[in-house]
């Protein structure tokens, strides 16, 4: 789609909220209900940031959430962008890498100081490095220009469905040697240290350990996880694992928790209580020695990229 060919509506200012039928409300007036629910309560639509100083890529991107029903906000830099996000709380950020002032990478990381609402990087580098550096900084999914308009609403979706993971589960705590899972507050702690998680990473964890003992299949944790549609993207799904991995003391060549069948998928061992204990002294390894281990698997490999 032309961005020229859209609606001059669909344009408006570039700091706005997009209400029904697409005509622009002011971001000082609270915004309208987005339709009823089966209760008769007035639901308000998923509330998207777009972070870009590309004027068209903007007015392209909030009239295809517009038409697909998500309220839109929109800002120009990283500054303006992180104001936002703690004034208007939207529920998922669409974040540009290619950004004046703050890059979209710093961006994210200033975000998940404060905050774990989803991010969806945007960026014309579709080199893997910058992938995985967006993936390592926090963000939850990414996309490379030029993208499919209808493939970055999709994934919107997917984002916003598998974020919204938050439901308190009526059961006890999972302990699985020194790791803790509280499902009733969806906090996970090694010892006594808490492990601060993403959706995503939770989402990883909870479905491995629930089945410790099992192989899962990496279309399975995709499929799952990140939806239907992300089957086959091996990048974010290792990406994410070896983050995962760091954040609570594993390692991949001499796995406490989470073992790896190259070609296959991962399977979170099964542990009692006084097993799998860490070694909190052991150094980790450092950038050096990873990247001289040229016969690490592809996971490795990532985890060296995004450090």
């Amino acid at each position: 789609m032309d961005p020229r060919n859209i609606p001059d509506q669909a344009s408006g200012p570039l700091l706005r909220q997009s209400g029904a039928g697409g005509r622009p409300a002011s971001t000082a007036t609270p915004p309208r209900p987005g339709f009823v629910g089966q209760s008769g309560m007035a639901v308000l639509k998923p509330l998207v940031l777009v972070v870009d100083d590309d004027a068209a890529i903007v007015k392209l991107i909030t009239h295809n959430l517009d038409m697909a029903g998500y309220r839109v906000l929109t800002a120009r830099d990283g500054e303006q962008a992180i104001r936002m996000i703690r004034q208007e709380k939207p529920h998922l950020v669409l974040l540009d890498v290619l950004l004046p002032g703050m890059d979209g990478f710093q961006v994210c990381q200033s975000i998940r100081e404060f905050s774990d609402i989803p991010v969806m990087m945007i960026t014309a580098k579709g080199e893997l490095q910058n992938v995985v550096r967006g993936l390592d900084m926090g963000a939850d999914d990414y996309m490379a220009k030029p993208f499919d308009i209808n493939v970055l609403i999709a994934r919107v979706g997917a984002v916003l469905t598998r974020t919204r993971f938050k439901q308190k589960l009526e059961r006890p705590p999972l302990a699985l040697g020194e790791l803790r899972i509280d499902f009733s507050n969806r906090s996970v702690a090694m010892v006594d240290r808490e492990v601060p998680l993403t959706h995503t990473e939770y989402r990883v964890l909870c479905l491995l350990a629930r089945n410790a003992g099992r192989m899962i299949t990496k279309d399975y944790l995709l499929t799952e996880v990140w939806g239907p549609e992300y089957r086959g993207d091996d990048h974010v799904l290792q990406v994410t694992v070896a983050r995962l991995r760091r954040k609570i003391g594993d390692y991949q060549r001499n796995p406490r928790y989470i073992v790896t069948k190259m070609g296959v998928g991962y399977m979170f061992r099964k542990l009692g209580e006084h097993e799998g204990v860490l070694d909190l002294a052991r150094p980790q390894v450092s950038n050096r020695d990873t990247f001289e281990q040229l016969n690490l698997d592809k996971e490795d490999a990532l985890q060296s990229a995004a450090t």
